[in-house]
């Protein structure tokens, strides 16, 4: 599915500056205002976001502002869109210093981590971020969020980009982008990042974490990958689950990849029957990435009794990767690899920060 986009000349700011950043606007609640004759909240013309956002004026350096033809709603995003979005960074790369997604909340942290894998060899900053509340409305944080992830976007140091991979800012917070969760909905700080520290934080200055920013390196080019292979799931475990349920999903046409959030560090059922579908699973070249349930949590399988049969089986460790990171990732090796078994080695190594090995 193809997405077009539509280059808001009105909206370019040129300050005769070094740096030039294009800000891709996906949709979300950033870009919203309430209407009076609705009494709801609908999507602006993204042409007018100098009139809402004045402070853009003193920005200095060279912003043009790119839209998707139709705003999305995160809740609506699909690989096909992580793909445009990262092609959108490709084809503009030599243009371009820096880049900032505006994207709603909900799904920022899936397309943050897909971006991630997508846009191998990166070495300029890719910034996503949004609202809470809708840059229409008198207390939103769409501004501070905005203006912020466009200085850190621009930030250098002795002409190189100072944060150069893909990361999400959010209430005065930066983090890496596959380390990313969304774990609020009614306060600002949306984001955090439990399993790796925060790669900036914006007070009165923004200080950045410099031993946890990946390096700035140029001697590989930029490489986009455009396939992703969505036939795949996530499985949360609970109790009381039904083998009949078990069953059906691993039986699924077409599936070759699952997702399995376990309990504590990557403990599982330990009945024969749980085992056996798990088993037949694998048996049939379906790949099962084990991933912690816990926030902050890290799978060490085999630690435990309940874990031992999962290595046994030939279930995955996703060691402290975060749900998010470890479903895009999946659709990443599966639209690459054609063998389970390079999919589940690619799976235990660390490809863009995305996990501790």
């Amino acid at each position: 599915m193809s997405y077009k986009t539509s280059k808001i000349t009105t909206s370019s700011i040129k300050n005769n500056r070094a740096t030039s950043v294009l800000m891709i606007y996906t949709g979300g609640t950033l870009g919203m205002v309430f209407d009076s004759k609705s009494k709801s909240l609908v999507p602006f013309n993204f042409n007018e976001i100098l009139t809402n956002v004045p402070e853009l004026h003193r920005l200095e350096f060279e912003l043009t502002i790119l839209a998707l033809e139709k705003p999305i709603d995160s809740a609506n995003i699909k690989p096909a869109i992580w793909v445009e979005i990262a092609r959108i960074i490709h084809d503009n790369f030599e243009e371009f210093d820096a880049f900032v997604v505006l994207h709603g909340t909900d799904t920022m942290a899936y397309t943050a981590s897909a971006l991630s894998f997508l846009l191998e060899n990166l070495s300029k900053p890719v910034i996503l971020t949004g609202a809470q509340l809708p840059i229409g409305i008198a207390r939103t944080d769409a501004r501070e969020n905005l203006i912020t992830a466009l200085e850190i976007a621009s930030a250098k140091i002795n002409g190189r980009p100072i944060v150069p991979e893909v990361a999400v800012y959010f209430n005065s917070y930066l983090l890496r982008g596959n380390r990313a969760k969304k774990k609020e909905s009614s306060q600002f700080n949306a984001f955090r990042s439990e399993n790796y520290p925060n790669l900036a934080e914006a007070g009165v200055t923004i200080d950045y974490n410099f031993p946890f920013i990946r390096p700035y390196r140029t001697d590989l080019p930029l490489q986009l990958h455009e396939q992703l292979d969505e036939n795949v799931m996530i499985l949360k475990l609970f109790p009381g689950m039904q083998q009949g349920l078990i069953h059906n999903i691993f039986n699924t046409k077409g599936l070759k990849g699952v997702v399995l959030e376990t309990y504590g560090a990557g403990n599982a059922p330990s009945e024969s029957w749980f085992l056996d579908e798990l088993k037949q699973a694998t048996d049939a070249g379906i790949v099962i990435f084990n991933v912690s349930q816990c926030d902050g949590g890290r799978v060490l399988q085999g630690t435990y009794q309940t874990s031992r049969k999962l290595e046994e089986i030939g279930v995955v460790s996703g060691s402290d990767i975060t749900t998010e990171a470890a479903i895009t990732k999946m659709m990443f090796l599966l639209g690459k690899e054609n063998s389970p078994e390079r999919v589940k080695f690619d799976l235990e190594r660390d490809i863009c920060g995305e996990m501790s090995v």
